[in-house]
């Protein structure tokens, strides 16, 4: 064998049969490792573009199953697609380390089995060695950072005669935190999702269409080298580096590195009945980083393994194969001339049209190979056989339909993505840059006649995305005027749009929009586990001891002293968000020691409770000292930033006091945006300068009182039609019996006297384990939160201030402190007044 083919070969590795005779094919070509010009030799050329008509493989709208599903297939997509939206809860395997619930939350953009956005962004971490090599730590998540952990306990009312459920959990979570970073990562890098539309036609491509491209040693001399990631022998085509060969992996890993949900690989016999039948092979631990290796996974929660079964999991593997891709736009004389552009700048060099495949061309515009993308774009992961500046030519059909570009999501438009290209696309680049606007702008209209183009949006809302109706959940108040239903429809876009770090998103953040939070069950709801803010406070220790090193503390691992007090470490320190625009999580305060989350809570109504009076809430705390002082809340006093003496009532530990503060404070500590001071003088929340290089103000008063007035607007949520049922009308009486009232007000009234069914005192109570640390907010001690408002409970689970508890049931479990005798009360009612109760408050 010549030195170029023993070189081909030791590059290619063990190699499956296709691929050993393609091996072959190169080697007999004789390609010198200089290029021909430097040998005199023939280079073997890539197979010219096929003539043969596309088939009939697309969909006309984003979300759709293939056109050639057979009925059978069409139902597994349908049973997938169910399992794909589905949020999985601790009782069902979440955790103990995850960043998200279901699959939905990071493939969202446009629809389920698309892209992500920055707010479901996610960081790979590992440590770089002296050698220059790089490990993942052995926790299970392959090197994902896992955001939160769920801190868990045995479940003293475990039934064990019962089905286990989230009714019937053996564990019950006790705390949710901000899992620590551990102390040897010094690499750390962001993936922002990738769509999954296509990938089933992805994987009908034989091995030899695409190594018929590759030209691993240059040998033409034009600069590419595109060359295979060999995965144990076998061409990788999925993931940002190619890094997994197989579907059945690419899903696998993420839901385990992500969620913590374990699962088998397939037996054998469902992997034949997949609609593209696949054997996994194995994945070492760098493999890993999305594809899971070819055994049973495990983590160490009491839930048995493996939490997804099979047949849940050939669903999920099916619905992911049956996704069609976005079907393209007729050709105009712009995207024909675009895409005469394109070729001619040498763009389809890497992004080839299609590759042949037994269903004819797929045109994905790519040709699944790794290239050297230049410094500027590395990222310092090695995957396979990828080094960490090489990435796999993405997939160009559809791309009109994202909102972010390349690996991490730092291009907000395709213009941007292409002049980030360097390595071996700069000769491309600079070509592109090179051109007359009219014809860059021909060749984004090509890119944008991919397909997918109807369906992008500035958020998650189409234009044209009508106004929910009254009693349905996201309406507005009723009786708008034509001026005030025109204002929330502009906050209602301005809530939804999707801020970019060219925007002023960051320096520091964790979700881009307010509505990638509050989304559930629409704009404006409540969110799950995995949008969790997370706070961060301080453990005075006794004086005599020696302060912990904040930069070896494990936050999760929290010190009580023996007054369990915490406080914040600094006012600017509270927040702890997930994300960063430098591809690093933020650093805790060093003064931290523990940390706990915050769930999203439903902002339905909020507008109502912005009317409330301080007097109403003083004088209601008055009359609950009156009636029972053990039970007594306790008013959130502050002030305004001129002094003036006001009442918290938003919030988990009720410090904002309007619903103004509330935008303000959201929009800096959740989205890293500046606005200006508030020109009433009187606001202490928001902030008027960061770090990210943008100008500031980075949104204008305007757009602060836009969101506000649509929050304002939200009507409050609907009661369930169960609300009139004969077990509904009887449990608000049992409601009232055991005490849930007495804190849980059903009506208080605003200022003009129109009443709030709110089931809230708006005041502060004790109502922590005393046993559980805390962090201080104000006059709130650590045991101290707001009563939160029970209407719209029927979809706002999880419940309690971190979303501990996934049913109502472990959520009055989890009352404490002032709340002990409520407890002990619902405990102690019969089957019938227990049910009861239950039904009304799923009734809210």
């Amino acid at each position: 064998m010549s030195e170029r083919g023993t070189k081909l070969a030791r590059r290619l590795g063990r190699v499956g049969p296709a691929a050993a005779l393609m091996t072959a094919a190169l080697v007999a070509v004789g390609c010198g490792g200089g290029g021909a010009a430097d040998t005199g030799e023939q280079c073997r050329m890539p197979p010219p573009p096929s003539t043969e008509p596309v088939g009939d493989i697309f969909v006309d709208k984003i979300g759709d199953p293939v056109p050639f599903a057979t009925p059978k297939q069409r139902d597994d997509f349908e049973k997938g697609f169910a399992i794909a939206k589905h949020r999985f809860t601790p009782a069902e395997g979440l955790g103990p380390d995850y960043n998200v619930t279901s699959c939905l939350s990071c493939h969202n953009q446009p629809v389920l089995g698309g892209g992500g956005e920055h707010w479901r962004d996610f960081l790979l971490i590992g440590t770089k060695n002296p050698d220059g090599t790089v490990s993942f730590g052995d926790d299970g998540h392959s090197g994902v950072l896992p955001q939160f952990r769920l801190m868990r306990t045995a479940n003293p009312d475990y039934d064990p005669n019962a089905p286990t459920s989230p009714d019937n959990p053996k564990e019950r979570v006790t705390r949710i935190v901000r899992r620590a970073t551990e102390s040897n990562v010094n690499l750390s890098v962001t993936r922002t999702a990738i769509p999954f539309w296509g990938v089933g036609l992805v994987a009908q491509i034989p091995e030899e269409s695409i190594l018929a491209h590759a030209d691993p040693d240059d040998c033409d001399g034009d600069g590419i080298s595109g060359r295979p990631n060999m995965i144990k022998g076998f061409v990788g085509r999925f993931g940002v580096k190619a890094q997994t060969d197989t579907l059945e992996g690419f899903v696998r890993g993420p839901i385990v590195n992500h969620a913590g949900i374990t699962s088998d690989p397939l037996p054998k016999d469902l992997q034949a009945q997949l609609p593209v039948p696949s054997v996994a092979a194995d994945a070492d631990s760098i493999d890993k980083q999305v594809a899971a290796p070819s055994e049973p996974l495990k983590d160490g929660d009491a839930v048995p393994d493996p939490e997804l079964g099979p047949n849940d999991l050939f669903d999920l593997v099916s619905f992911s194969m049956l996704l069609g891709p976005p079907r393209p736009d007729a050709p105009t004389p712009e995207t024909t001339h675009g895409e005469q552009v394109f070729n001619d700048v040498g763009c389809a060099d890497c992004h080839v049209k299609s590759l042949d495949s037994p269903r004819g061309p797929i045109p994905l515009y790519s040709d699944l190979l790794i290239h050297d993308m230049g410094p500027d774009l590395a990222d310092g992961i090695p995957m396979g056989g990828a080094t960490g500046s090489e990435f796999r030519t993405s997939p160009l059909w559809g791309v009109a339909a994202l909102g972010a570009f390349l690996h991490d999501g730092r291009a907000s438009t395709l213009d941007d993505a292409i002049r980030w290209h360097g390595g071996e696309a700069q000769r491309a680049r600079d070509g592109y840059v090179a051109l007359a606007q009219t014809d860059r702008d021909a060749v984004l209209a090509f890119l944008r006649s991919l397909g997918g183009a109807s369906q992008h949006t500035i958020g998650s809302l189409y234009p044209d995305s009508p106004v929910p109706a009254q009693g349905e959940y996201g309406a507005p108040l009723a009786g708008l005027s034509s001026d005030e239903l025109a204002a929330f429809k502009v906050g209602r876009t301005e809530f939804d749009r999707r801020r970019s770090y060219e925007s002023g998103m960051g320096a520091h953040f964790n979700g881009d929009s307010c509505r990638a939070c509050h989304s559930d069950p629409v704009i404006g709801g409540s969110g799950p586990l995995g949008v969790n803010a997370s706070r961060q406070g301080s453990l005075p220790l006794d004086p005599s001891a020696t302060q912990p090193d904040a930069s070896t503390l494990n936050p999760p691992i929290v010190l009580i002293p023996p007054d369990g007090f915490a406080d914040f470490s600094a006012p600017s320190g509270t927040p702890a968000p997930h994300f960063a625009s430098n591809d690093t999580r933020p650093l805790l305060d060093p003064t931290t020691t523990v940390t706990e989350t915050r769930q999203t809570p439903m902002l339905f109504g909020f507008g109502l409770i912005d009317q409330i009076s301080d007097e109403t809430i003083r004088d209601l705390a008055d009359s609950e000292m009156t009636a029972n002082p053990a039970m007594a809340g306790r008013v959130f006093e502050t002030t305004f930033a001129d002094g003036t003496p006001t009442v918290g009532k938003f919030g988990w530990k009720g410090s904002a006091p309007r619903l103004k503060d509330f935008t303000r404070d959201a929009l800096c500590n959740e989205m890293g945006m500046t606005m200006p001071p508030d020109p009433d003088g009187l606001s202490r929340f928001g902030c008027s300068t960061d770090d990210d290089g943008v100008p500031d103000p980075e949104v204008s008063t305007q757009i602060v009182d836009e969101i506000t007035d649509f929050t304002a607007l939200l009507a409050p949520p609907p009661r369930q039609a169960s609300a009139d049922s004969a077990e509904a009308v009887a449990g608000a009486e049992v409601f009232n019996q055991v005490g849930c009232g007495f804190c849980h007000v059903p009506t208080l009234q605003t200022a003009s006297g129109a009443n709030v069914p709110l089931f809230s005192d708006l005041l502060l109570h004790d109502v922590a384990d005393p046993n559980e640390v805390g962090i201080v907010e104000g006059m709130a001690g650590i045991h101290d939160f707001r009563t939160p408002p029970l209407w719209g409970l029927a979809k706002s689970a999880p419940y309690m201030h971190d979303g501990r508890a996934a049913t109502v049931e472990l959520a009055i479990a989890a009352h404490h402190g002032q709340a002990d005798s409520v407890r002990e009360a619902f405990n102690a009612l019969s089957p019938t007044d227990r049910a009861n109760l239950l039904a009304f408050l799923r009734s809210l």
